[in-house]
């Protein structure tokens, strides 16, 4: 059965070296995998990573815009998160519009850049959240330690990172009704995490 998980958390969890040990092991285990992630590499997506290198100026309520625009992509073009569940694929994303929500929902409205996912109909819903949980800090010393200094986003400073590790709380402890959200603390080695991912992602579909 094709799933669609969702991989989220703080800039420096590890998300992507975790997704790549997630789909390891789910193809291990008989099931076709593809990795995503957002923004995406089409047009929409190129865009939105120079408006995050601070290379081409936006504003927060345009950003938001933008990443629903890419996410519809996402969703709908060809080879898509769409495509790839229809053909019996699991789809494991590199954030969603969860992030969405915590970063340009700090900025502009929150309520509104929730409702504008949450009324689009070409925007799926995950069958899992998985979200890693780290402290600032530690967060930063990754960030620090793993990129070159003109590779650091305009997100990727210990305000901005706090302010977003706040909005993430509110935006999940509003949709925990709706979502299959999943915590996972992803301090300790990177074995212990994927550890940790695989228990909470066998917990959500034991059933």
């Amino acid at each position: 059965m094709a799933e669609f998980i969702v991989i989220e958390g703080l800039d420096g969890t590890g998300k992507t070296t975790q997704i790549g040990l997630l789909a390891k092991t789910l193809e291990s285990r008989g099931k076709k995998t593809v990795t995503t992630a957002e923004p995406t590499d089409l047009p929409s997506g190129k865009l939105l990573r120079r408006v995050l290198s601070g290379e081409v100026p936006s504003s927060p309520w345009s950003t938001a815009a933008l990443f629903l625009a890419d996410r519809i992509q996402h969703n709908c073009a060809e080879g898509g998160i769409g495509d790839s569940l229809k053909n019996g694929l699991t789809v494991i994303s590199d954030r969603y519009y969860y992030s969405t929500f915590a970063y340009q929902g700090s900025e502009t409205d929150l309520k509104w850049t929730m409702d504008i996912h949450y009324s689009c109909p070409l925007v799926r819903r995950p069958d899992l959240v998985i979200f890693l949980t780290m402290g600032v800090d530690e967060c930063l010393k990754r960030i620090n330690a793993n990129r070159p200094a003109d590779a650091i986003e305009i997100y990727e400073n210990a305000e901005a990172l706090s302010r977003t590790k706040s909005l993430f709380e509110k935006v999940f402890d509003e949709i925990k009704e709706r979502e299959n959200v999943v915590f996972v603390d992803a301090s300790g080695s990177v074995e212990e995490v994927h550890e940790r991912i695989i228990a909470a992602y066998d917990g959500a579909f034991s059933e």
